[in-house]
């Protein structure tokens, strides 16, 4: 057996006539429900629906997934000066931050991350060097930077 063309040229594998999709169909493998937060209307959440968005089995384009991960911005850190030694306790104000899976202070990652909110977290400063650091939060879309979002203040009298 072999494939042919319409003029009854044979087809090698090597020369198939396809291409690449820029957005390739995936296949859902379990139910998958998005959660839509109902309340007060002031952040907090009071209670969610659950919907079923895909059901098992489903094919959908990739980037209708991509769509679904939103990168975290960062709007506010406070506050946004501390001891070189850390320690310090600071909130980090913005979007989509329910996807954060770290933070980092230049290359040394915060410790006791907490997310409040999709608006919302916190975290402790780890040590650093005296200076301005950047402040980098990992999430599903990758790694969102602030660009001297905190400063390490030198010990006193050092």
């Amino acid at each position: 057996m072999g494939l042919y063309r319409q003029d009854g040229t044979r087809i090698a594998k090597a020369a198939f006539p396809a291409a690449a999709l820029d957005d390739p169909p995936v296949r859902i493998t379990e139910d998958v429900y998005v959660s839509e937060p109902y309340g007060r209307g002031d952040g907090q959440p009071e209670g969610s629906k659950r919907f079923l968005l895909y059901q098992a089995g489903t094919v959908i384009p990739r980037s209708s997934i991509d769509r679904a991960f939103s990168a975290a911005s960062v709007t506010a850190i406070s506050p946004n000066k501390g001891p070189a030694a850390g320690g310090t306790t600071i909130t980090i104000k913005g979007e989509h931050l329910d996807g954060v899976s770290a933070v980092s202070f230049g290359p040394t990652a915060g410790t006791e991350l907490r997310i409040h909110s999709a608006n919302e977290l916190t975290v402790k400063t780890p040590s650093g060097e005296a200076g301005a650091a950047s402040v980098e939060l990992a999430d599903d879309s990758g790694l969102i930077a602030k660009t001297n979002g905190f400063t390490y203040e030198a010990p006193a009298g050092g």
